[in-house]
């Protein structure tokens, strides 16, 4: 079950100004004003080619479950800062709003609506972190879980990295997210328990040194795990200890018994030179399927360059690096308002900045996935209205975020037009399937097989193209000027 524990009550985790805006619009009499809000991103973490949408299975635990308990009434009323009508009026919240979402798993761009909010103004407005602290750090961690794997070439990760992940949380939902991105196992066993991932795990150095010898704690080791021997080989020295150790438990324990030394693991040392070094030695001794795995502070940068040199690896353990995406640990998801509904007309919003990257793009929108039926390979995303009619019989032409001078046009017949979002609550129901890990890892694998191989460079990605229709660009220049002129 792929959910947050009912035994907490998560209601209260959110930014204190939600509650005053909130309150504001309670005395106001605008808490059942319809509102447009929209979940975004600016840039990609590590400078890459895209995201991998994460999260959306918490999120949605998170906003069903969510209840004011009486406990915390009473210490919003310690704050002094509301009235006992807002309270009642907490008493009896319930999100009855419509969600529309990428499906978890999607590979997004900067700019694009990830998750779009139409609801209540108050339903609307308490929500927010619940979707920007989800969303972001499983996306956060499925995007680097990528980017390692993509650079172990065929080779299996394991995500081995609650002890140094950001709190409980982000140790068993980081796990979740590392699968999503590729992964093929992780350590930590709540992320077993909870989400069906498959755990992995053999000894650490203090199981060596809990013994009088080397070779005494890979004997021990392998009668009590004869079908699963995975032995430690560089507590005290690998090549003069370590590998000849698990050499001769494997002659002298496995093979009388007629088991097989599955593998040896490296965690320290010049880890190129060391596995080369190794594998001769495994070779020579006739075991050739002896598996090696190292661990060691690894991130894609590394893991590419010792592969380069040559390191005989069969797998990886993937720790720091990974759960807390050391090398670019915050992904910046907003959620802005966009619209607002006033006697069933939707009113577009936009936000200016002295920033361009900080303007926003107004209006209730939609999201398409642009495919060339040539290659079927993803070659744009648009963005449109919502009322807004794309015919793949249609030449159709997309422009800049900005600039309309920017432009691509795509001819009829040639694409193929794939909505990106999906229903996830309508009006307050939750009407979205809940998918295993696994489908949702399938599904993952499946569209990033979507991308050009161009996408995926780790230094200097093609920048792929999220872009307007001529109907929201124009608005948009339009609101521009206005507000230029004000």
């Amino acid at each position: 079950m792929q959910r947050v524990s009912k035994e907490r009550n998560m209601t209260l985790l959110m930014d204190f100004y939600e509650l005053t805006m909130s309150y504001n619009y309670f005395k106001l009499g605008k808490t059942d004003e319809i509102v447009y809000f929209d979940m975004f991103y600016r840039k990609n973490p590590d400078n890459g080619g895209f995201v991998l949408f994460a999260g959306l299975q918490q999120l949605i635990e998170c906003i069903k479950d969510m209840r004011f308990s009486e406990g915390d009434i009473d210490y919003l009323r310690s704050l002094n800062q509301f009235d006992e009508d807002f309270f009642d009026y907490l008493r009896n919240f319930r999100f009855t709003g419509t969600i529309y979402s990428m499906k978890e798993g999607t590979p997004v761009f900067p700019y694009e609506p990830l998750i779009t909010v139409k609801a209540k103004l108050v339903e609307a407005q308490l929500i927010e972190t619940f979707v920007l602290v989800t969303i972001n750090h499983q996306s956060l961690i499925a995007t680097k879980a990528h980017r390692i794997v993509q650079e172990a070439k065929g080779r299996a990760v394991m995500e081995f990295g609650a002890r140094r992940a950001q709190g409980y949380d982000g140790a068993n939902y980081g796990a979740r997210a590392a699968y999503i991105g590729g992964v093929m196992g992780t350590a930590t066993v709540m992320a077993g328990k909870d989400f069906g991932i498959p755990v992995l795990g053999t000894m650490a150095h203090s199981f060596v040194q809990s013994f009088n010898s080397e070779y005494q704690a890979f004997e021990a080791y392998a009668k009590v795990y004869p079908d699963n021997c995975v032995l430690l080989v560089d507590t005290y020295d690998t090549l003069k200890s370590g590998v000849p150790n698990a050499i001769k438990v494997a002659q002298e324990v496995l093979i009388p018994m007629g088991k097989r030394l599955k593998g040896i693991r490296l965690d320290s040392g010049d880890i190129a030179y060391l596995t080369k070094k190794a594998r001769m030695m495994l070779d020579i001794a006739g075991l050739t399927d002896c598996k090696i795995t190292v661990s060691n502070a690894l991130d894609e940068y590394l893991i590419r360059s010792i592969l380069e040199q040559g390191a005989q690896i069969d797998s990886f353990g993937v720790g720091e690096n990974l759960i807390v995406s050391k090398s670019s640990p915050v992904f910046g998801g907003v959620y802005k308002l966009a619209a607002v509904e006033k006697d069933g007309t939707i009113i577009p919003k936009i936000k200016i900045s002295e920033n361009v990257e900080k303007i926003t793009n107004p209006g209730y929108k939609k999201v398409y996935r642009l495919i060339e039926k040539e290659t079927n390979k993803a070659i744009a995303d648009i963005i449109t209205f919502y009322d807004e009619t794309l015919d793949e019989n249609q030449d159709l032409t997309i422009y800049h975020q900005n600039n309309i001078w920017k432009n691509k046009t795509l001819y009829a017949g040639t694409y193929e037009i794939i909505p990106l979002q999906v229903t996830v609550f309508d009006e307050g129901e939750c009407i979205y399937p809940e998918y295993s890990l696994n489908e949702i890892r399938e599904y993952s694998k499946k569209q990033k097989d979507l991308l050009w191989d161009e996408l995926l460079r780790l230094e200097y990605p093609h920048t792929y193209y999220v872009d307007l229709s001529k109907k929201l660009l124009d608005y948009k220049l339009k609101m521009l000027e206005e507000k230029r002129g004000v």
